[in-house]
């Protein structure tokens, strides 16, 4: 079936395939409790893919995959012009200079979780550099304005989860274009390879186990589905 060929209920094979990736990937990385198309706490958002990994004396971590299989799924329907997507690459690269500088200026700023050391990266934003937070504020409207970001953008804040990631095919994949904040993981021959690092994010308990249950109830009516269990005989078993 060719990449672009819709399946049964609208997704398409590629877009298939990436969160098959993902779903592999993210239970690689410990996160033994996974599930697709899980409605999300605190917004009327559903994520591709939600993931929890256990941790022992803690509470765990969670994560929320995005996959994006063609511009067209990831940038607005009005596209872009040229002159804003150089301005959107200028940005880019100054904050990637900037970022490169604060750190070497601030080599013992980390976010302080130690549990995950493979994304405790510096979280740049405490330090109240005025430049720094002034490009952030221009990368993330020029992005709402360009690109499908307000979704991203929304999960960020409602903190849905610890770990945000967007998933892509190799040819789709822009610095530039990955939400601030989320990470990137990239299809390269056959498997993802983390080319941006996430930023954790802090969350309550309760949002944890919020989620958590609702990737339980994702789970459950997949299993439902093939059982062919229908809500009828549940009504009728009680």
């Amino acid at each position: 079936m060719a990449a672009g060929i819709k399946r049964a209920g609208g997704e398409t094979e590629r877009h298939a395939r990436l969160k098959r990736l993902a779903f592999l990937w993210a239970q690689a990385q410990g996160y033994s409790a996974c599930a697709m198309e899980v409605s999300l706490p605190k917004c009327r958002y559903r994520a591709d893919i939600a993931a929890y990994r256990l941790t022992p004396e803690k509470i765990g971590s969670t994560a929320i995959f995005e996959c994006k299989q063609a511009l067209c799924d990831l940038r607005r329907d009005n596209c872009v012009s040229h002159a804003a997507r150089q301005q959107l690459e200028t940005i880019c690269q100054r904050r990637q200079l900037l970022e490169k500088r604060l750190r070497a200026h601030y080599p013992n700023l980390r976010n302080g979780d130690s549990l995950f050391p493979e994304f405790d990266l510096p979280d740049l934003t405490v330090i109240g550099h005025r430049g720094y937070q002034r490009l952030l504020r221009q990368l993330r409207a020029l992005q709402n304005r360009l690109y499908d970001c307000t979704k991203f953008d929304k999960l960020l804040r409602y903190r849905c989860a610890n770990l945000y990631f967007l998933v892509l095919p190799r040819e789709l994949f822009r610095d530039s274009e990955v939400p601030v904040g989320w990470g990137a993981l990239v299809e390269v021959d056959g498997a993802l390879t983390v080319v941006r690092n996430p930023i954790w994010h802090e969350t309550t308990p309760e949002i944890h186990m919020r989620l958590l249950h609702r990737i339980a109830v994702a789970g459950t009516r997949v299993i439902n589905r093939k059982l062919e269990i229908t809500f009828n005989d549940i009504i009728a078993g009680r």
